[in-house]
C-alpha cells in the first residue's frame, strides 16, 4: 500500500506546475523530495504527504476537536443537499482547489460526486489538514496562506470557497481565464436554533447578513449567480453533542448556556446558504 509520503511527492512530481514559491513568486520545479525554486526556497513533502507553505506555524481557534465534530456531521448528511448542487456546477473532469478546506470532509464527498483530474485542499490550520489526509482521495493538502497562495497563474479550473473567507485578487490570478469560482455564504437563518440557544437575550447574534459578501462578489465577478438552498437537517442522536462544537458560534456562548443544550440537546437545525458562482467570462 502507498504510504502517504509516497502519495504526497506522486502529487508533487507529476503536478509541480500547479505550484509558484510564497517566497519569492518564482516558478518551483520538483526533485525528489519536493519542491524548489531558483533562489533555493525548499519545500519538502512531509511523512503525512503534505507541504506547508507558511514560514512559521498559525495558531488559530481551529481545534483537532472542532474539526472532528464537522467531520462527523458533514459525513453524516448534514450538507446533503448543498453538496449534490456544488457537484452539480463544478467542471467535469477539471482541475479544482478547496480554499479553507479545514479537515477535507468537503472535497473528499465532492470528489466521489464528481471526480475531477486534478485536485487540492488547503488550509491555515495544519491539524485541520493533517487529518484530511486520513481520507483515501487523490486529492493532495497543504497549508498555506490565503494571502500569498502558493500556486502558478491561470492553474484552476474551479477555486472552492466554502465558510472561509475570500481573497478575490489571488482566485482571479490562479484561475483559467474560464474558471468558475463557487463560493458558499451561510443564509439569515443559518444555525437558527443554535443561535438563539446559545445566545437567548442577544437578538444580534440570532441572524446573520451576508449583504456585505454579496456586494463584494458581485463587484469582483461581473457574470455572477445565486442560489438560495435552505432545508431543516434532523440531527442523528449521536450527533447531537457534535453540534455544539462545530461552530465558531460556540467560542462566545457562556457556560452556561453550553450546559443547558447538552442537558436537552437539540433535535433538527436550519440549513440556510447562498451558493454563489462567479467567473469573468460570460456563461456557456
Amino acid at each position: 500500500m502507498e504510504k502517504k509520503i509516497e502519495r504526497g511527492q506522486r502529487f508533487v512530481a507529476q503536478h509541480g506546475e500547479l505550484f509558484r514559491c510564497p517566497l519569492c513568486h518564482q516558478e518551483m520545479l520538483p526533485d525528489e523530495k519536493g519542491l524548489l525554486c531558483a533562489s533555493g526556497h525548499r519545500f519538502d513533502v512531509s511523512k503525512k504527504g503534505t507541504l506547508f507553505f507558511l514560514q512559521h506555524p498559525v495558531k488559530t481557534e481551529y481545534d483537532q476537536g472542532m474539526f472532528a465534530a464537522r467531520r462527523k456531521l458533514i459525513q453524516g448528511g448534514m450538507y446533503e443537499p448543498l453538496l449534490a448542487k456544488l457537484a452539480q456546477w463544478l467542471p467535469k473532469k477539471g482541475s479544482l482547489l478547496d480554499v479553507g478546506c479545514g479537515e477535507g470532509s468537503f472535497l473528499n464527498l465532492l470528489l466521489e460526486k464528481q471526480p475531477q483530474e486534478v485536485a487540492v485542499g488547503f488550509d491555515i490550520s495544519k491539524a485541520g489538514v493533517q487529518m484530511a489526509t486520513d481520507f483515501q482521495t487523490e486529492a493532495f493538502w497543504c497549508v498555506a496562506d490565503l494571502t500569498n497562495l502558493p500556486f502558478a497563474d491561470n492553474q484552476f479550473d474551479c477555486v472552492l470557497n466554502i465558510f472561509s473567507p475570500s481573497n478575490y485578487h489571488e482566485f482571479q490570478r490562479i484561475l483559467k481565464p474560464s474558471g468558475q469560482l463557487l463560493k458558499v455564504v451561510p443564509g439569515p437563518r443559518y444555525l437558527q436554533e443554535l443561535r438563539q440557544a446559545f445566545f437567548p437575550e442577544d437578538t444580534t447574534k440570532q441572524s446573520y447578513s451576508n449583504q456585505l459578501v454579496q456586494e463584494k462578489f458581485t463587484e469582483a465577478y461581473l457574470y455572477n449567480q445565486s442560489e438560495k438552498i435552505t432545508y431543516e437537517f434532523q440531527i442523528p442522536e449521536a450527533l447531537r453533542l457534535d453540534l455544539l462544537e462545530m461552530s465558531p458560534l460556540e467560542w462566545s456562548a457562556s457556560d452556561e448556556q453550553k450546559e443547558k443544550i447538552k442537558k436537552q440537546p437539540l433535535t433538527k437545525i436550519t440549513i440556510d446558504l447562498l451558493l454563489l458562482k462567479g467567473q469573468n467570462q460570460p456563461f456557456l
